[in-house]
């Protein structure tokens, strides 16, 4: 169960990054660019950048304090974060019709979900 939980924390940290590089780093303009990026036009520059930031925030949140043993309870906390999150994703793709991405924020929140509740 614990490697299970490493790996579902693991690819949710991957995920986290990703997006968070991106919507940290790439100009609004470029993400709109993206395809099911749409929803960028929407929100402004500094907000993106918020939610890149708190992506990056995740990822680091959902591996290092197990894997240095400081503060572990923050694992759970950052999974009950993501799936927060991901309630917020899902909102805005299905106002912006998107139906594939909410689907991938289901098995997102699905995964970060599993992770709570194994490391709680």
């Amino acid at each position: 169960m614990n490697l299970a939980l490493w790996i579902a924390a693991g690819l949710l940290a991957v995920v986290a990054l990703a997006g968070g590089i991106s919507k940290t780093f790439v100009p609004k303009e470029k993400l709109a660019e993206i395809p099911y990026a749409g929803w960028t036009e929407h929100y402004s520059a500094g907000f993106i950048k918020t939610l890149g930031i708190l992506e990056l925030l995740a990822a680091a949140g959902l591996i290092l304090p197990a894997a240095l043993d400081i503060a572990p309870v923050m694992v759970p906390v950052t999974a009950v974060c993501w799936v927060l999150l991901m309630v917020g994703a899902m909102i805005t793709h299905f106002r912006n019709s998107e139906a594939k991405v909410m689907a991938l924020n289901v098995i997102y929140l699905a995964v970060a979900a599993f992770v709570a509740s194994g490391r709680f």
